[in-house]
């Protein structure tokens, strides 16, 4: 059996040391649009609130970095864990969670400790999936830096007999959206992200992804996700990443580089201090790329 939910559950907790720099914060920052124009900031090399993700004397970290922090990447963390053994061609990124216990340093060391809570049996859908949940809490000298929960989606892996698993899922707001803005991705987005440490060549070969049943590479969904907290940071928290406490989301579909995001935000939905977003292809109609979209923050 390719996934042995009890093994992979009961395994010892294993540790990472992750350590970074400020290289790696901007170039993460760059490969989710940093520097781009976008409707609100048409000059954004010279523009202060911009620079703040860019330069380093100015510099700032957006807590989805936490993500890909000291190449700690948490989805090919879960394909090697105790129990687990996939072709990564079947896989996909489910959803994603950070919490963030404190501001995140420009530069750091600290000490990974990554378990998987749950292994969830979808075999009884369409998909015939198993979900995987890896948890990766993240602390340095100083106590918690951040957590991390991570679904990793194994199409063809259900039926084995475990949990469904919880299936929530959030309606929007009633109301039309506080703000609403598009983000444009590059040609070469994806190959710009995945300098930051995930290499699946889905995001890349034509070849693979074809194998993966897609037409061309896709863009990864990590990539959406700090693309919509940035914007999201930038035009409804003033700018200040520390106001994050908490980003989750669920990837609800491919976005392809070179498309355009669509992204509705609410404010205080649905109570105060939290914000949610839902997040579309605006090239495709509108076809949905982020759902059950979060922010909680100060």
């Amino acid at each position: 059996m390719p996934i042995d939910a009890a093994k992979a559950t009961s395994a010892e907790p294993r540790t990472t040391e992750l350590a970074w720099d400020h290289k790696d914060v901007q170039l993460y920052h760059l490969g989710i649009g940093a520097g781009a124009a976008t409707p609100e900031k048409p000059h954004p090399a010279t523009d202060p609130g911009e620079l703040r993700y860019t330069l380093e004397r100015a510099l700032h970290v957006l807590p989805s970095f936490a993500t890909v922090a000291g190449g700690g990447m948490a989805l090919a963390g879960g394909l090697s864990a105790p129990g687990i053994d996939v072709e990564l061609a079947a896989v996909l990124h489910g959803g994603q969670s950070v919490t963030v216990h404190r501001p995140l340093p420009v530069s750091g060391r600290a000490t990974q400790t990554s378990t998987v809570p749950a292994v969830y049996d979808k075999g009884h859908t369409r998909s015939n999936a198993a979900v995987i949940v890896l948890r990766s809490e993240v602390a340095d000298q100083d106590g918690p830096l951040w957590t991390c929960d991570t679904q990793i989606f194994v199409r063809g892996e259900g039926g084995f007999g475990g949990a469904r698993g919880p299936a929530t899922r959030l309606e929007l707001p009633s109301r039309a959206p506080d703000l609403t803005t598009e983000r444009h991705l590059r040609e070469d987005q994806a190959l710009l992200y995945r300098l930051s440490g995930d290499w699946n060549p889905l995001h890349a070969d034509p070849d693979f992804a074809r194998l993966a049943g897609f037409d061309r590479p896709i863009l990864h969904g990590l990539c959406s996700y700090g693309v919509t907290l940035k914007a999201v940071v930038d035009l409804a928290l003033g700018g200040d990443v520390s106001r994050v406490r908490a980003y989750t989301t669920r990837f609800a579909g491919v976005v392809f580089p070179g498309e355009t995001l669509r992204l509705r935000i609410w404010r205080e939905a649905p109570e105060p201090g939290r914000i949610q977003v839902a997040v579309t292809a605006a090239d495709r109609d509108d076809a949905p790329v982020l759902a059950d979209t979060v922010i909680d923050h100060t």
